[in-house]
């Protein structure tokens, strides 16, 4: 593979390209958040239609596009991995329509509520006119708020309603983002074309704009307290049959939930005996949680400010590309560029945006820091910056972006499961513990403690939602918020701040959180396949850069694919 921005001659267009590359020219059209969150120009002044009718849209592209691959002849393998990649994504989002679960989407995280509010994140700034663009988008944001509320109107009139932790913390997060140190208070004070003053025209629309979204958002928080909290379910398990569904949606591949839930309960066990080794190393006759406090305590692993936790991570994330590029991974030279950021929100979250498709804006890692949060540890955080950065997902996202020559758009931009995406983000950390860099015991801790909470989370997940009997350690019996939190804070070592949106993350979202872990478990057990196929021969070098060339597709297809 070259290292430069030239890339070898092109694979010829074929019918399936076509279809696939129809299908997201289609669908950016009616989700332009989703072409701001890809870098498609274009559509920034707009927003989705979160209506049923705007849902039903949706649902007839999928079946159109269905119908076209059902008749599609492929060219070549590529061609074949684009139809069973494309049947399994686009078939289970018919299966959550037809259940309900798009237009009752809301949570913590990922539902209408914060996809309008994050695609701002990403907008430039650098301009009068990118600023009058922003303007423009935030003056619709009630409108689409409103259109938002009929999904959830008509969900809950279906006796579709998420759990009242839901809709009381999304009623928060409407609170916060409207405080005078909040979202929309915080982007006007801000607002900057560059090093200049905006004028006063634009200023002036922006400030416009920016009160209507907050007005929206606050009454949204009051609409959801008046017709929503007292409908909604006091259980926060979405159980069994849901789940499975969410499950295969969040993983593209079908799991044995009962196994797996056994399962994660032996991975934690291991997990626990690897950190209490490690405790011994850190300082001798040490518990877990006492050589932890020692780590916390330990000038040469902290950091003062988000102002250094930023420059500390992009120092990283640059260190790891530099040392990795060549040796062990080949990296295009547009994705050895990534920009690290202090996210505009006070979540909790850790995430990753990937570059736009002519990589004039770059991948980035953001750091969602809870209020009030000053002091970081770098033993705990050196194993997020390799989940987010090289090899994590910028490396998996971003030279899925660059292989134009050969994947068409859809499989480049859009194909994204949970489960290989995530998988592979934790497998790049376990990767780089192979490779020596987490032999620092803090930084080993670290990362298991990463390891840690993903296990955790198996269990806490796929046991609250599925009914399923709890650990012995929180008293056995049913599941409850308090015994899952207790769980939680027994096997990951963040801050309160952190854990509970993270809990609240799990319990909003289900099938999500374990898709990590699961993913894991998943490309290792594809790895360690290939190796015994292989074996003298076996090249991990060569099975990574077959293993992501195929792109962000289903755990099954992507198995397949390596396999074949």
């Amino acid at each position: 593979m070259t290292t430069d921005a030239s890339a070898p001659t092109a694979r010829p267009t074929t019918d399936v390209d076509r279809i696939a590359n129809g299908y997201l020219d289609a669908f950016v059209e009616l989700s332009p958040l989703t072409a701001t969150y890809l870098g498609i120009p274009g559509h920034d002044e707009d927003i989705d239609d979160f209506s049923p009718a705007g849902h039903e849209a949706h649902a007839q592209l999928r079946q159109k596009t269905l119908a076209a691959l059902a008749e599609a002849v492929p060219a070549d393998d590529i061609d074949r991995v684009t139809i069973a990649a494309m049947r399994e994504r686009l078939g289970l989002a018919d299966e959550m329509h037809a259940a309900g679960l798009d237009e009752m989407a809301l949570n913590v995280i990922a539902s209408p509520m914060q996809e309008v509010r994050d695609a701002f994140d990403l907008m430039p700034t650098d301009t009068q006119e990118q600023w009058a663009v922003i303007a423009r988008r935030m003056a619709k944001v009630p409108a689409a708020l409103e259109l938002w509320k009929q999904s959830l109107t008509k969900a809950a009139d279906a006796g579709n309603i998420t759990p009242q932790r839901q809709v009381r913390e999304c009623i928060k997060q409407c609170e916060d983002h409207t405080a005078d140190d909040g979202y929309f208070a915080t982007l006007v004070a801000g607002a900057k074309a560059g090093e200049d003053a905006l004028d006063e025209a634009v200023a002036t629309q922006l400030r416009s704009s920016v009160q209507a979204a907050a007005d929206a958002y606050a009454a949204l928080g009051q609409w959801l307290g008046e017709t929503l909290l007292d409908r909604a379910p006091e259980s926060d398990a979405c159980g069994q049959e849901r789940y499975a569904l969410l499950s295969r949606y969040f993983l593209g591949a079908e799991v044995d939930l009962a196994e797996t839930y056994e399962w994660g309960k032996a991975e934690l066990a291991r997990i626990t005996a690897e950190m209490e080794k490690v405790a011994e190393q850190i300082e001798p006759g040490s518990t877990v949680l006492e050589a932890i406090a020692h780590l916390k305590a330990d000038p040469a692993y902290q950091l003062h400010g988000t102002d250094a936790l930023k420059a500390w991570m992009q120092e990283r994330a640059d260190e790891a590309i530099r040392n990795l590029a060549d040796a062990h991974f080949d990296i295009p030279e547009p994705v050895r560029t990534i920009e690290c950021l202090i996210a505009p929100t006070q979540t909790g979250g850790i995430y990753y945006t990937g570059p736009s498709e002519d990589f004039s804006r770059p991948g980035r890692m953001w750091w969602s820091i809870p209020k009030g949060e000053t002091e970081f540890g770098t033993w705990n955080e050196l194993t997020t910056v390799y989940h987010e950065g090289v090899p994590g997902h910028h490396l998996q996202v971003a030279q899925t972006v660059f292989r134009s020559e050969l994947l068409n758009r859809w499989r480049r931009l859009f194909s994204w499961t949970s489960g290989h995406g995530e998988g592979w983000a934790l497998y790049a950390e376990r990767l780089m513990a192979e490779l020596g860099y987490m032999d620092d015991p803090g930084n080993y801790m670290g990362m298991l403690g990463g390891q840690s909470l993903r296990a955790a989370r198996v269990v806490l997940d796929i046991g609250v939602h599925c009914g399923f009997e709890a650990p012995e350690e929180v008293g056995g019996g049913e599941w409850t918020y308090d015994k899952a939190w207790a769980f939680l804070t027994a096997h990951a070592f963040e801050s309160e701040g952190m854990l509970r949106f993270e809990l609240n993350r799990y319990l909003g979202w289900p099938g999500q959180a374990p898709s990590y872990k699961i993913g894991e478990r998943l490309w290792m057990q594809l790895r360690d396949e290939v190796r015994s196929r292989e074996g003298d021969a076996f090249d991990i070098k060569a099975f990574h850069r077959r293993a992501l060339d195929i792109g962000g597709v289903g755990l099954d297809v992507l198995r397949e694919a390596v396999l074949s």
